[in-house]
């Protein structure tokens, strides 16, 4: 390739990616709504009871894109090849009248539907659920308080339950012992919770790394469509994070942050007590290794807080956002998901609670660092 066909790229990338509509198009696999309520739309990918289903369970203000972020990198279509009936939960964007929902709307209330209506949209067949951050946490509360329900397996992508061994988070939670209650009041009487712009940005501050080699990764890989097209890919998941609700945000950050209640393999919610040993099905966790919001410190607990059933852990390459869809997810971590989903009680190589899905290179390591995947 000459100099000039490079110049030439780079040229129409840049028109594209600052001034036109982008380098490439957003991307959406094709769904259907089949069940709608206040904060829980169900939408099912390809056709009707196609196979065993899968309900996916974004977590709170996360955008449902983080399963379906781009073409080769889409949980929702690999699960589709796999022969599954994929189905996403989604909440919608929260606002001032949203400001009492907490932790038990989702847990007794928008999961369990989501989940018996999955079932039922299959034959009443069991459901593997497969969350992401927060929403696996929520998914173990929710199985753990509803040992009922239709639920086959769990698996849970970067669920953090030690919230003392997340560095990153280390500032805030000092801090917020002291100002937590002030602050959480003056958002919810002047928003009704944690709006979205303020979310995004706490968002991005989390990976300051990524916005701060931003210019120069831009700069470099200008002529590079592919590569930029990734980083756009995620700049959109990110510009679509909502807000939160104000009751649940201070449950979060009061409890579950700042107090680390969940490393007690407990949560108190009102008069009762939600214990993660009441958790029955099978559940693998993985944990990914460049992860700064989830590490694998924060995740691994789960090991031996959920006591009553068989757990699998998995530590696997990427950060947050990529070792759910990054570019090594199709050969570890969706490697080991097909794994336990073909069989959720079937022998863990390796160590009994721990295995290592292995590693990719460095120029991966070092591209997922500002693409985010």
């Amino acid at each position: 390739m000459g100099i000039t066909d490079v110049v030439g790229k780079a040229a129409r990338n840049a028109w594209s990616l600052f001034v036109a509509d982008g380098i490439a198009p957003p991307h959406r696999t094709p769904s259907v709504i089949v069940g709608d309520g206040p904060h829980r739309t169900l939408r099912r990918f390809g056709p009707e009871d196609a196979g065993p289903p899968v309900l996916l369970v974004t977590p709170l203000a996360a955008s449902p894109t983080c399963f379906d972020l781009m073409p080769g990198q889409s949980l929702v279509q690999h699960l589709l090849e796999l022969g599954r009936s994929v189905f996403l939960v989604e909440y919608g964007e929260m606002t001032p009248e949203d400001r009492d929902l907490g932790l038990e709307f989702w847990i007794d209330d928008v999961l369990p539907e989501a989940i018996a209506r999955t079932s039922e949209l299959c034959g009443n067949r069991k459901v593997d659920v497969v969350a992401w951050s927060i929403g696996g946490t929520l998914s173990m509360l929710t199985a753990a308080a509803h040992t009922d329900l239709p639920i086959r397996s769990l698996t849970a992508f970067g669920s953090p339950l030690d919230y003392s061994a997340i560095a990153v988070m280390a500032p805030a939670r000092f801090i917020g012992r002291f100002v937590a209650e002030p602050a959480l009041g003056l958002l919810d009487a002047a928003f009704g919770g944690v709006p979205a712009p303020i979310v995004r940005t706490v968002y991005r501050l989390t990976a300051i790394e990524r916005e701060i080699h931003r210019p120069w990764f831009v700069a470099s890989n200008l002529a590079d469509a592919e590569t930029l097209a990734r980083m756009e890919r995620v700049d959109r998941f990110q510009d679509e994070i909502h807000g939160y609700a104000g009751r649940v945000f201070r449950q979060l950050a009061t409890r579950v942050t700042i107090d680390n209640e969940l490393v007690t393999g407990r949560l108190q919610l009102g008069d009762r007590v939600i214990d993660l040993a009441d958790v029955t099905v099978p559940v693998l966790a993985l944990g990914g290794e460049a992860d700064v919001l989830a590490p694998i410190a924060a995740v691994e607990p789960v090991t031996t807080l959920l006591s009553g059933t068989d757990v699998r852990f998995v530590r696997v390459p990427g950060t947050h956002l990529g070792m759910l869809t990054g570019t090594a997810a199709r050969d570890t971590s969706w490697v080991e998901l097909a794994h336990f989903l073909n069989d959720p009680h079937g022998d863990i190589s390796c160590d009994p609670h721990t295995r290592d899905a292995g590693r990719h290179g460095s120029r991966d390591e070092r591209e997922a660092v500002t693409t985010g995947v």
